[in-house]
């Protein structure tokens, strides 16, 4: 599309302040499903006298626990990023994940980027030197500033839509 011309600068980068913002209110809405499942199954039980899904839920292992809040984790991030290519701290920061070429990201980056937000401590490995977590380096994938980015983008493709227009000539 860009025909190799687009390139992610450091201006366009989110932010070491905005990538810390979009942890934590990425948080909020994990911690309600958590939150919200284990009371709805609480009344849910006092709704119809069968605790049994309250007991199990509550009876999981701190193992059981862990692999449940990191497949609730996977879901969010993978499913935000997937149609929106924004989770809930970017949409409030206004930055969205682009592949290095500058264009969508794929299925398969967006998975990636999601199952590398396993690796511990990677919440923080966007602190470093370059503002780019583990996640975005091992998806080829970077968080821009949406507004900046679209209008380069569209600079260049105006740019572009000259030069085939002398060629049409």
């Amino acid at each position: 599309m860009y025909q190799n011309t687009f390139e992610i600068t450091d201006e366009l980068l989110a932010s070491k302040g905005q990538r810390i913002l979009h942890h934590f209110i990425d948080l909020v809405p994990q911690y309600a499903i958590m939150y919200g499942l284990t009371y709805g199954l609480f009344y849910l039980g006092e709704f119809t006298g069968n605790y049994t899904l309250n007991d199990i839920w509550n009876g999981m292992s701190e193992i059981e626990d862990f692999i449940v809040s990191y497949v609730f984790m996977f879901t969010y991030y993978f499913l935000m990023e997937k149609y929106t290519f924004k989770t809930l701290g970017k949409f409030a920061t206004n930055t969205i994940v682009v592949s290095v070429d500058g264009n969508e990201p794929t299925t398969k980056q967006i998975l990636k980027r999601s199952f590398s937000r396993w690796i511990p401590f990677d919440a923080l490995s966007f602190l470093g030197t370059n503002g780019k977590g583990w996640h975005d380096s091992i998806a080829d994938c970077y968080v821009v500033k949406a507004d900046k980015f679209n209008e380069k983008k569209n600079s260049i493709l105006e740019l572009e839509q000259i030069g085939l227009i002398g060629e049409d000539i």
